[in-house]
């Protein structure tokens, strides 16, 4: 199997088998191609044939076996297994230093134990093995035969061999980092999947914190009863996702469901989107429309924001509560009606019946059963699973292979959520469309928050963020006109803006990284320095 058709003196073939070994790496779609077409290569340009990479076993470290070759037969290469204290490869494993067996046949350490002399040609045959280093650490063992007596010089090939070997290193070393990336996604993805297994009676609802299972447990009791619900809680916490959930358990199930946001249509269109019109109603009515109520009979109607319904139409409301007719926008005619009617809103109820801008009796009628949805900074745990649900999400999405950096999900979870699970979701799929080479660093999440904070207000705006997140240009940056919230001129100084209610936050962030303040200033998107002066200033000392 020794061919040397080329000049052993000029060079030619050293450059051209580098050459071709460079582009194995940059083109093979797995390291056994790379590495086995870089030995392939050796024995075919080179004459330095039978060559093997040996590196440590899956399951047992300490035993060194053949994992790649070229011209061994494959019970040859399941013989080749060495301890550290065998042979000449284990000699070079153990000590890193490369190895030339001038002549096997009288060197005592050299083993025969994969290839027989008699496989061998006639003539001496020489043996040489290069440790594959990773820094200062062997990885393995790169080695082959060749004939002793060739014009070209032994030295030459020593030459070559140390560079494949910190070739194929590399190749092991991005082989490694694949692995680990994708070991890591299939746990992340294995996770998430169990979760979205537990949530298919939940329909979507992805939660295992208490006070979501709470709230769950709260819809289940009514959800197959006609008693009116009405869920409270913050902007972007899943109330429509809640009524959802709410008439798919229920005996409605198979009727329509239909969801109106009454904030989200001007007042003088509501009426008409609510309860139809006769056709001649009112400029434009051109023809008899149904309105969501009649749209909605047999099934379920859910109204949104119902704080922000005028009085004359919380009154018509009221009657459809107590009476289950409609009357059209122009018409005369009661029409029956047979739909339940689920409500949300953010606001205090109670305090708009106080201020007479919203009817007690409405509010008696609406508020039977009340569910407060929790928000997230109140979902132990929830964050992390919710970021990395939207992060699948958002991959398929745009066609990206992207993961969370190292302290990113730890952010997330100590970040305020003003808006809530809505907010989570947009501030993932910007970190996914910004994340250069496949990963959200800490300093594009925190961009992105001193960004969501600065334009609502949010105390978290005063935040100090890294100065690579502060000096990064964006045009969402820019202070939003209007808000009532002076913004800072320039860069963030690095010491303003200690607040009292931080210091919950410092705490949690060490008592996360087991009191290591430099892991938890990065955690918190801060320096050192800045981490330290917040627990001076609050007088966080050690005990």
């Amino acid at each position: 199997m020794t061919t040397t058709s080329r000049d052993p003196g000029d060079g030619a073939a050293d450059l051209t088998l580098l050459h071709e070994a460079a582009k194995l790496l940059g083109q093979s779609a797995t390291p056994e191609l790379a590495i086995t077409g870089t030995l392939r290569l050796m024995s075919q340009m080179l004459g330095l044939n039978r060559g093997r990479v040996l590196l440590p076993g899956p399951d047992d470290q300490a035993v060194l076996q053949i994992r790649y070759s070229y011209g061994l037969t494959p019970e040859e290469g399941k013989r080749g297994h060495y301890r550290a204290d065998e042979g000449i490869t284990g000699r070079v494993m153990r000590t890193g230093q490369l190895a030339v067996i001038q002549n096997i046949e009288e060197e005592p350490d050299y083993l025969f134990r994969a290839v027989d002399r008699t496989t061998l040609p006639e003539g001496v045959v020489a043996y040489i093995a290069v440790p594959i280093m990773d820094g200062s650490m062997p990885l393995g063992v790169l080695a082959c035969h060749r004939l002793r007596m060739r014009p070209r010089p032994i030295q030459a090939d020593l030459v070559i061999l140390q560079i494949l070997s910190t070739i194929i290193a590399q190749i092991l070393r991005i082989n490694s980092l694949i692995d680990e990336r994708t070991r890591l996604l299939k746990d992340e993805n294995q996770e998430l999947k169990e979760t979205l297994q537990k949530s298919q009676t939940n329909h979507g609802i992805l939660g295992e914190s208490p006070a979501i299972r709470d709230a769950l447990r709260q819809v289940m009791r009514v959800a197959d009863t006609s008693v009116s619900v009405l869920l409270t809680g913050e902007s972007g916490t899943g109330k429509e996702r809640f009524s959802h959930l709410l008439h798919l358990n229920g005996a409605r199930r198979d009727q329509p469901f239909l969801a109106i946001n009454c904030a989200a249509i001007p007042e003088q269109l509501l009426e008409s989107e609510l309860f139809g019109h006769e056709r001649g109603a009112f400029t434009g009515a051109t023809a008899t429309k149904q309105g969501k109520i009649e749209m909605a009979h047999g099934g379920t109607l859910f109204l949104d924001e119902i704080g922000d319904l005028n009085l004359e139409l919380q009154s018509k409301l009221l009657r459809v509560l107590e009476s289950q007719v409609i009357q059209h926008v122009g018409g005369v005619k009661d029409i029956p009606v047979d739909v339940r009617i689920i409500t949300a809103t953010h606001q205090n109820l109670q305090e708009a019946v106080n201020q007479g801008r919203f009817r007690l009796d409405l509010f008696y009628r609406l508020n039977v059963f009340p569910i407060h949805l929790p928000p997230l900074r109140e979902r132990e745990g929830d964050t992390r699973l919710l970021a990395r649900h939207f992060l699948l999400g958002a991959n398929r999405e745009y066609a990206r292979y992207t993961r969370f950096g190292q302290g990113v999900m730890e952010r997330l979870e100590s970040y305020h959520w003003p808006g809530n699970i809505r907010q989570l979701e947009n501030v993932v799929k910007r970190a996914v469309l910004v994340a250069q080479q496949g990963e959200i660093r800490i300093e594009d999440i925190e961009t992105i928050l001193h960004q969501e904070s600065a334009v609502s207000g949010h105390p978290e705006a005063n935040r100090a963020v890294p100065a690579t997140a502060r000096h990064s240009p964006s045009p969402s940056s820019a202070p939003a006109q209007g808000s009532g919230h002076p913004q800072p001129n320039g860069p963030s100084r690095p010491y303003q803006w200690v607040r009292e209610d931080e210091a919950a936050m410092l705490q949690e962030a060490l008592k996360r990284t087991g009191g290591n303040k430099t892991q938890a200033a990065a955690v918190l998107g801060m320096t050192p320095r800045q981490f330290r002066y917040r627990l001076d200033k609050l007088g966080l000392h050690d005990d």
